[in-house]
């Protein structure tokens, strides 16, 4: 399926590894360039110059943390300095947390929804603009099942990812009269860097079986008994930034080997 990628733009947070290295990937192999933001700057110069190697695009590398107004800005401007702006933005940066209620400062909370919602809040007021230029685009927010269905020990986790899908919400009444698509997606889980260091060191003292604790929490959790791929999610993601996803507009998509409870 043709999915009418090539050469349009797509800018990705949380580019250099894990989901985001994925969906850069996916778009890459559709022929789509890249804006590439993350924190770690050698690693995602490394990561965006392997890319445009293996697939022939252009994969521009922004050394930034989104969760500031700085690093937005820089991630706005390499969109229009070296694309004259951007088609697809994809705001996947993001991590897990890990407190109570009771005892997370404020500064923890403030610091998550910087990252999780703020980010998305001024990529999309820069973004926008330049889409509405180029007649039209997608915005793609990568939320988590946690927004809906949360689990119990990262609470703050939970709280912004919930308020990210709402925005994400808002955002797409706001924009479709501009031919701008919004949506987000809610993975279960799946099998990033992350997963698989937890997992090493909450095992590392009972025989190192960390594929074994991986398979227990799929067992626990996700009907289908197995952790999904990156390439899994990313695919995805890249069907609902294409045109063969058009009517997509406001939806929240479950990709999470059953593991939601309700309908």
């Amino acid at each position: 399926m043709d999915l009418g990628l090539k050469d349009k733009v797509a800018a990705i947070t949380g580019g250099s590894i894990g989901i985001g290295l994925g969906v850069a990937e996916a778009f890459a192999r559709e022929g789509a360039h890249l804006l590439l933001a993350a924190r770690q700057g050698e690693r995602l110069a490394a990561e965006a110059g392997r890319i445009a190697e293996t697939y022939g695009v252009t994969a521009v590398p922004v050394p930034c943390d989104v969760a500031t107004v700085e690093g937005a800005q820089e991630l706005i401007g390499a969109a229009r300095d070296n694309f004259g702006g951007a088609d697809i933005l994809v705001n996947n940066a993001g991590t897990g947390s890990n407190e109570t209620i009771m005892e997370a400062p404020d500064e923890k909370w403030q610091a998550y929804w910087e990252l999780h919602v703020m980010a998305a809040v001024r990529l999309a007021r820069g973004f926008v603009p330049m889409m509405k230029e180029r007649g039209g685009g997608a915005i793609l927010h990568n939320a988590s099942i946690c927004a809906v269905q949360p689990l119990w020990y990262e609470p703050i986790y939970n709280v912004t990812k919930a308020a990210l899908l709402m925005f994400s919400k808002n955002l797409a009444n706001e924009v479709i009269k501009d031919n701008i698509r919004v949506n987000t997606v809610n993975p279960g889980l799946i099998l990033t860097p992350d997963w698989v260091n937890t997992a090493k060191k909450l095992t590392a003292n009972s025989g190192g079986d960390w594929q074994g604790y991986l398979q227990s929490v799929a067992d626990e959790f996700a009907p289908i008994k197995r952790f999904g791929t990156v390439e899994e999610l990313a695919n995805f993601f890249v069907f609902l930034c294409s045109e063969r996803a058009s009517y997509s507009v406001g939806a929240t998509y479950y990709v999470d080997g059953g593991m939601l409870k309700t309908v």
